[in-house]
């Protein structure tokens, strides 16, 4: 259901020797790739400042003199505040020229990333890292503004190529912090990521074309139709259902990950567990390849094979958790098949979500990854208290159940679109 009019204009001579193309909504490939790479890297270290922390923890509270308590909202306030940018800002893409939108941003996230880096108190911390998360969002802007700009038959492959930026600020940015953290103090990596985000604010000013779309809509009205969008489109629904159950089984990973490495199963360092994101970041190659494979109207067999293979990388995971050769092995392994499998369905949904409704991409984006996060948050929540209760193995069992409710409603899904599809007439069976 269409509720506004919208077209989308684009700036003349933004990039010299292209056509505009042949439709407002679908429009030929704008994007070469020097300007896809350069999106990529602003969606990851937008995202970065909001993981930074999380390493950092017990070096930041020692230095503000913090209690452990208030030290560890530094990650909830991240989230918080990303969670608030991915509903209240994320919509404005579609009512606003999408590249002021997305270098305001940028910049923003430079100015309260040095309030981060310059506190000198847990207030001021904790003020500056809601607000870094709130304007990080610019991520999320950039993606659906990539999607817009690529040809319909490139849509896949780009989308995965920005995630895969995004993906390696998420898991690199742990890494980063405790390296940065070692050489200058955990100061460091706030500044360093201030400096760059200017430099992405700039970047994209001047080699982005202007992108607008005109809804027709005021943003309270904007925000009321972000919500109805999941009464209105079910692909939404059902990715989004999709993208929070897989999103909830990386944060589980995640999040319990630190306590069984730093445990006596394993015993390592907290610099040495941080070089586990250099793992994971293997991962992030499933997203270019997804997208690619999406582009050959193959989407949801995508998605199906990421959620067995979810599944399947929990039984080498719990198999990773007693500590030595082979289970080291095992883990590793464990951790690369899971980010492949999240990154697969992640890009799929993302496909899949953007061709429902080109003038609302950003709408629909922020809806799908609000239920994502949301996701992520409960995955986090769960695994708190599954982890003092049960221990590695509890928490294999959570993740377990969560890809195992993944499989279900791929399969649940995919049966809705078999029965959509089937013409009027044909045999049930």
């Amino acid at each position: 259901m269409r509720t506004a009019a919208a077209r989308e204009e684009t700036g003349p001579g933004e990039n010299p020797g292209r056509d505009a193309g042949p439709g407002p909504e679908e429009p030929t490939s704008r994007l070469g790739r020097g300007t896809l790479l350069l999106m990529s890297v602003a969606a990851g270290l937008s995202v970065a400042g909001n993981y930074f922390a999380q390493p950092l923890l017990d070096v930041i509270g020692r230095d503000l003199h913090l209690a452990a308590g208030t030290a560890a909202l530094v990650v909830t306030v991240a989230q918080t505040g990303y969670g608030l940018g991915l509903l209240l800002l994320v919509p404005l893409g579609d009512l606003l020229e999408r590249r002021r939108l997305a270098v305001v941003l940028c910049a923003l996230t430079a100015v309260f990333l040095t309030v981060t880096a310059s506190a000198p108190n847990g207030t001021l911390l904790l003020i500056g890292t809601a607000l870094t998360g709130l304007a990080s969002v610019a991520a999320q802007v950039v993606v659906p503004f990539a999607a817009t700009l690529a040809a319909p038959a490139e849509r896949g492959r780009t989308v995965g190529t920005v995630m895969t930026g995004l993906l390696l600020g998420i898991l690199l940015a742990r890494t980063a912090a405790g390296l940065l953290a070692e050489l200058g103090g955990w100061r460091t990596v706030y500044w360093v990521n201030a400096a760059l985000m200017l430099l992405m604010a700039l970047l994209l000013r001047l080699r982005l074309p202007t992108l607008r779309t005109t809804v027709g809509l005021r943003y309270p009205a904007l925000l009321r139709s972000t919500l109805a969008l999941f009464a209105h489109e079910p692909v939404l629904r059902w990715r989004a259902a999709l993208g929070g159950l897989t999103f909830a089984g990386f944060s589980v990973l995640w999040t319990a990950v630190a306590f069984l490495l730093s445990g006596p199963a394993y015993g390592w360092q907290e610099s040495t567990i941080g070089l586990l994101g250099l793992v994971g970041a293997a991962g992030s190659l499933a997203a270019s390849m997804a997208g690619r494979l999406a582009d050959r109207g193959l989407a949801h067999r995508v998605t199906g094979t990421g959620t067995v293979l979810l599944l399947a990388s929990w039984a080498l995971l719990a198999a990773g958790g007693t500590g030595g050769g082979w289970s080291l092995a095992a883990l590793l392994i464990g951790v690369i098949a899971l980010d492949l499998a999240v990154q697969a369905v992640h890009v799929s949904n993302q496909n899949l979500i953007y061709a429902v409704r080109p003038e609302a991409r950003n709408r629909l984006n922020s809806a799908y990854m609000t239920s994502y996060f949301a996701g992520g948050a409960l995955g986090s929540a769960l695994t708190s208290w599954v982890w003092v209760t049960a221990g590695w193995g509890g928490v294999c069992t959570l993740g377990a159940t969560l890809a195992g409710a993944a499989v279900v409603v791929w399969g649940m899904d995919r049966a809705r679109n078999t029965r959509s599809t089937r013409p009027a007439g044909s045999p049930t069976a």
